[in-house]
């Protein structure tokens, strides 16, 4: 009781199904709740390539711009390729459906798998990143951002955990605060600059010849900014979220989303250009460049908060996606069935629980470094990136509608930019992303396994022949294990008297000095009752009776007969007295449920005290 009121507290009282309907959200909650994460990486894409030019010098800072406009032209295709994959898969699903209907069941576990992993990292580098923004401010705190990363995640989970409609609401406000600051932020930024209050020669010319930069470099240092475009793909796996027309909001806010997130990165990174910043260790660079624009006053404290709030909140981007695409997989069997049970606030309660705990798992093993969580994180993403778009190529030249060269061409280009994008990550970076070369066919033979399994319990089920022994058996033995004379052992006795043709009672002894007084005891009260006293030399209840019911069928090869072995088991008046017994019962249930063609029967007594 004491936990269900603790859960209740936390995350609410449970819904009831037909609410569901209502589990629907609009295009402006929607915007923040699934936006959050590629919305966020502003804070952290443009610092990755500061951080692998300045490597080489400062004055390679003016390669940003270029870099920058590389990556606008990426933004652009995945949010033409996915407006059309929104429209043509309404059911949601993104890369995963788009694959498996087009290419194929391996590429379709590819893609889903890459993702699965990839909301994974969302958590752990959305949640570090804010406990780097949060240190920023509070540098006194260093020592401690792996244990704050981890309660953010805590927090995010509990969240997440109160259901879709609940978190969209609390969470919303944080993420439009973030695009209000940064907006602001980079329109003052630009008025001091065209005002002459920003000193021009603190920042290196365009054009600079810089010793050192290489086209590998550039490669490197554009794989790094690429790392903003994650998170894109989250609005077309949660379609079914919206209110309806769903594609058509899906699209809308697909939209607003790509054109925020380009107006953003262009701001951040012409300024941060321009007011010659480049990266420190305890420090980050929209730190900086908000102590450039506005001093350390009340407006840098609030765009200090409002990054931490939406590095934090872009976690709930993993939170809200993995559970959906979770879902859909398990649906076609290559997911355990637990990630398809609604909890009591109708989301996809299991699914958030292990994404919360593998990615506290990882910030851990990490240490909290964003650096070094990207590489892995940015270089999952591109290769359900890349297979949705070859995926709708191949629809379309099937399919064949009115238009159909035109969206052919959009998607191919996609393909072969995300593709190419997705090499540059590969071979510039490979010291880091190695890894998923090796995990990623590991998570797709781990799906496979499970199908299987899958596949082999329905034809087991849909067979009846391990089943005809039971309709043609002669007798049932009754097995009662007893640990002394009880009134729940009467119980147990009334009802095998009613079910089984024999019924033997089984008492494991621990101490032969008391076998004795145990017989006479058990004989003086059931005479009817045979006793089997078996003795256990290493305090095992569960093993020795399981030997004995193998010793039994040894020696009746012949009998045609079933076995149930009857349980009598009290429960506790108050949750809590649980800790004060051996819970043999519970012990026994799970070693005789291996046992074959044994019949298992619990005989309940509620205490009342």
């Amino acid at each position: 009781m004491i936990f269900y009121h603790l859960k209740h507290m936390l995350i609410g009282k449970p819904k009831r199904n037909r609410e569901l309907s209502h589990e629907k959200i609009s295009k402006v909650k929607a915007l923040a709740i699934l936006s959050s994460d590629a919305l966020s990486s502003v804070a952290y894409g443009p610092e990755q390539i500061l951080i692998t030019l300045t490597a080489v010098s400062a004055a390679a800072t003016w390669f940003t711009l270029p870099i920058t406009a590389g990556v606008l032209i990426l933004l652009l295709a995945l949010i033409l390729s996915y407006r059309q994959i929104i429209y043509a898969y309404p059911e949601g699903g993104g890369a995963y459906v788009v694959t498996k209907y087009n290419l194929g069941e391996k590429m379709s576990l590819l893609a889903g798998g890459s993702l699965l992993v990839d909301y994974i990292l969302t958590v752990a580098v959305s949640i570090s990143s804010g406990a780097d923004a949060f240190i920023a401010a509070f540098p006194n705190l260093y020592q401690h951002k792996v244990l704050i990363a981890c309660l953010l995640v805590v927090v995010i989970l509990i969240l997440n955990l109160r259901g879709l409609t609940d978190s969209a609401t609390v969470l919303s406000y944080p993420v439009y605060l973030f695009i209000f600051g940064m907006i602001v932020l980079i329109l003052y930024g630009t008025f001091k600059v065209a005002t002459g209050q920003a000193q021009p020669d603190m920042h290196a010319t365009v054009g600079t010849a810089v010793p050192g930069v290489t086209l590998f470099l550039l490669l490197r240092a554009f794989s790094s900014g690429a790392s903003s475009l994650t998170g894109i793909e989250a609005i077309s796996n949660a379609v079914t979220s919206f209110h309806n027309p769903a594609p058509k909001n899906a699209v809308k806010t697909l939209i607003a989303m790509g054109s925020i997130l380009a107006f953003l990165l262009v701001g951040i990174v012409g300024l941060s250009y321009w007011y010659g910043i480049v990266p420190h260790m305890e420090t980050t660079v929209l730190s900086q460049l908000a102590t450039h624009v506005f001093g350390q006053n009340v407006a840098f404290y609030f765009i200090q908060a409002t990054t931490v709030l939406i590095l934090v909140l872009a976690a709930n981007t993993g939170f809200t996606a993995f559970p959906m695409l979770a879902a859909n997989m398990a649906q076609d069997k290559y997911m355990p069935h637990m990630f398809t049970v609604r909890g009591d606030r109708l989301g996809y309660s299991n699914s958030m629980i292990i994404l919360g705990s593998i990615a506290i798992v990882l910030i851990i093993a990490f240490k909290g470094a964003t650096e070094n969580l990207i590489p892995l994180y940015a270089t999952g993403v591109f290769i359900p990136f890349t297979l949705a778009q070859y995926g709708m190529v191949v629809k379309w030249i099937r399919e064949r509608p009115k238009g159909w060269l035109l969206k052919l061409s959009a998607n191919a280009l996609g393909g072969t930019i995300t593709f190419i994008v997705f090499m540059i990550f590969l071979i510039t970076k490979f010291s880091h992303v190695w890894p998923i070369l090796i995990f990623l066919p590991f998570v797709v033979l781990v799906l496979l396994k499970i199908r299987s399994h899958y596949r082999d319990i329905a034809e087991q089920l849909r067979t009846e022949a391990q089943f005809k022994e039971l309709t043609n058996v002669d007798k049932n033995l009754a097995l009662i294990p007893v640990s002394s004379v009880s009134s729940i052992v009467d119980k147990s006795v009334e009802y095998a008297e009613l079910t089984a043709d024999r019924t033997i009672a089984v008492h494991v002894s621990f101490d032969a000095t008391k076998d004795k007084a145990m017989q006479e005891k058990w004989k003086a009260h059931y005479p009817d009752i045979r006793l089997v006293i078996l003795h256990s030399e290493y305090r095992s209840v569960a093993r020795p009776l399981a030997r004995f019911i193998d010793r039994i069928r040894s020696k009746a090869e012949n009998e045609k007969f079933v076995i149930t072995v009857i349980v009598p088991q009290f429960i506790t008046n108050k949750p809590w007295q649980n800790l004060l017994h051996n819970q043999t019962g519970i012990l026994l249930r799970w070693t005789l449920f291996y046992q074959k063609n044994c019949i298992l029967a619990m005989i309940p007594m509620k205490l009342k005290k």
